[in-house]
């Protein structure tokens, strides 16, 4: 018998099989409708504070939760089908780090002046020079005053995360910039130094 011919169909079983339970695997792991349980509620309990579920957290996955998600999936250009799986999972996780850091950041600013703040971090994510995604912005060392003194760390309000999508959606009050302080509390000469481009309520955005 030639062993070389029998490792290929028994080689091309295995892929199958792990390609099958890995497949399994995901499609169990992505919450939709007529999922229920604790994942659910918490998953309506983010929706809620988010502002885009208007209805109690059942534990049930219904069309109000279907519509819920697939609103936050058309705002931050995900697919829309309305299934929380992992990478709208991983999107909610980045959106409460954007949100936490706006509202530590900006809350009781003008809203145009929160949408800025959010604007500076997705204006970095999508820069070669800062890192690729929300949470490493956000908590890149000496960055964002907020993180240093334990603003970060409150919980957002829904307009932090409203101002996190219309960033998202396309809305840049900071027209493009990479930075901002507040010039009565800045304590960082360089941050002085770079081109002004315009103040929104107690913020400078700069590039």
């Amino acid at each position: 018998m030639n062993i070389r011919f029998l490792m290929f169909p028994v080689t091309s079983l295995l892929a199958v099989l792990i390609f099958f339970s890995f497949s399994a695997q995901t499609a169990e792991a992505a919450l939709q409708q007529e999922s229920r349980g604790a994942e659910v509620t918490e998953l309506q309990e983010q929706l809620i504070q988010m502002g885009y579920l208007h209805s109690e957290a059942t534990g049930y996955f219904g069309p109000l939760t279907d519509q819920a998600v697939r609103n936050f999936q058309s705002d931050f250009n995900l697919g829309v089908d309305g299934m929380a799986g992992p990478a709208t999972a991983n999107k909610l996780t980045e959106v409460k780090t954007a949100a936490k850091a706006v509202h530590g950041e900006a809350r009781g600013e003008p809203f145009e002046g929160q949408v800025a703040v959010a604007g500076v971090i997705k204006n970095r994510v999508q820069s070669s020079e800062f890192p690729s995604t929300i949470s490493e912005v956000v908590l890149q060392q000496r960055q964002f005053t907020a993180v240093a003194d334990g603003q970060f760390y409150l919980e957002p309000d829904e307009t932090a995360y409203q101002a996190v999508a219309e960033a998202w959606k396309g809305w840049d009050p900071s027209q493009g910039a990479m930075y901002y302080y507040n010039a009565q509390t800045a304590t960082s000469e360089w941050i002085f130094t770079r081109p002004v481009k315009f103040t929104i309520g107690k913020h400078t955005f700069a590039d």
